[in-house]
This record gives structure tokens, C-alpha cells and sequence, in this order.
């Protein structure tokens, strides 16, 4: 394992410890409870664990925290399933080992899965391997790197800023690609209830419906990739 990653966006932190992006002026989640808005949006968005099966695989857009990897990871491991599962993040502005450690503090119920996580991190790796679960991290552009990456997900997070924030990371472009690189019956699930991406999700293949948001977002996306 090792890489040559450079980490260190700049970050910042609000009152209550929640971090900050002052590139995109937002939080990287939720102030409160940010694995429970993990769970809700990606987790139960994505229909986990029901559809885990032996060789699943997430992939994200806007890698961020790490905090929805750890949660699905998390989810895996209560699940009991045999095999493994995988996971890929795309992150063009990646985070210190230092502050992503600062952002899980408040999440003691993960800190023993962000162990070795948080190792590899700091060594600059872009892959790690713990019992039953790979991640590769992607760091870059996605409207590039997606371009040639030639996996495949069973379940898609999309986590990047919002999209009158980072309009770069919601283009019907990567979208499409996003669908070119989902298995059949393949989901995705997002905090965001834009129409504009509503619209070019589906166009873009996906089964999109408008889901109850986690605490004050009233709405978020979820979907399926269409069997047409």
C-alpha cells in the first residue's frame, strides 16, 4: 500500500466542531448528528443492507470526511454477509489525516473502523484493505477520472457540495457517466432535491423519486437505474 497523494485542503470549524469548506462556503455535513444524516441519505437512501450481496460495491462522488464510507462500512459489518465489500471516492480537494481524525472525534461509534483508515490516509495511500471491505480513493477531477475509471457500482453516493456550490461535480456529463458505470439495478441517493438534477439524473437512466430529507433539507433523491 502507499501513494503520493497530496491531503490538505484547507478547512475550517464551526462552534461546535463541525467542519467547514471555505472553497464552497458549506459544512462537509450536518451540524448535529452527521452519521445519522449519513445513515438516512446514503444508507437507507441506497436500500442497505437488503441489496448487500457478495461482492457490492459503493462508489462516491465527493469523498469528503470519509464519514459515509465509515457508514457504510459499519452497515456491512452488522449485516454479517459473506464476501467482501468494495468502495471507490472520488475527491478532487482531499482533506488532511489530521482533520478528517478532528471531523470523526465526534463519532465514537466509528472510531475503531476509521482506524486503519486514517493509517493509510496519512501515509498518502490511495488504497486500503481491512477484513472483508477494499476502498481505492480517486483523487482528482471526476469529470476526468470518472472518465476512465472502469469499475462498476451496485450503489452510487453522491455527496458533493451543493450544486449551486459546485455546479462542476453535478454535470449531466458525469451523471451520465455515473449511469454508464452502475450494474443493472443499481441505485444511487443524494441529499439533494435540485430540480436540475433530478431532471438529468433521469435522463441520464435513473428511476429518480423525492424522499424525505434528513433533519431541516425537507427533501432529498433516490433512484434506480432503469431496466429500459
Amino acid at each position: 500500500m502507499g501513494g503520493d497523494a497530496e491531503f490538505g485542503e484547507r478547512v475550517e470549524w464551526l462552534a461546535d466542531g463541525t467542519p467547514f469548506s471555505p472553497r464552497f462556503a458549506e459544512s462537509y455535513f450536518t451540524q448535529g448528528d452527521g452519521l445519522e444524516e449519513s445513515r438516512h441519505v446514503f444508507i437507507r437512501g441506497n436500500m442497505l443492507p437488503e441489496r448487500f450481496n457478495e461482492k457490492f460495491s459503493i462508489a462516491e462522488l465527493g469523498f469528503g470526511t470519509g464519514l459515509n464510507m465509515l457508514a457504510a462500512l459499519e452497515c456491512w459489518r452488522i449485516a454479517e454477509r459473506r464476501g467482501a465489500l468494495s468502495y471507490t471516492g472520488f475527491e478532487r480537494y482531499p482533506l488532511s489525516a489530521e482533520a478528517i481524525a478532528r471531523s470523526l472525534r465526534a463519532f465514537p461509534s466509528i472510531v475503531d473502523l476509521a482506524a486503519p483508515f486514517l493509517d493509510a490516509w496519512s501515509s498518502g495511500a490511495t488504497r486500503f484493505t481491512t477484513s472483508g471491505f477494499e476502498a481505492e480513493f480517486v483523487i482528482g477531477d471526476a469529470r476526468e477520472s470518472l472518465m476512465l475509471w472502469n469499475g462498476r457500482a451496485d450503489a452510487w453516493f453522491l455527496d458533493g457540495f451543493s450544486p449551486g456550490r459546485n455546479p462542476q461535480l453535478w454535470e449531466p456529463r458525469l451523471l451520465q457517466r455515473m449511469a454508464e458505470r452502475t450494474r443493472p439495478g443499481g441505485t444511487f441517493a443524494t441529499f439533494t432535491a435540485a430540480g436540475r438534477v433530478r431532471r438529468d439524473l433521469a435522463a441520464a437512466g435513473f428511476e429518480v423519486s423525492r424522499r424525505q430529507g434528513y433533519g431541516r433539507k425537507r427533501h432529498m433523491l433516490a433512484g434506480r437505474l432503469s431496466s429500459q
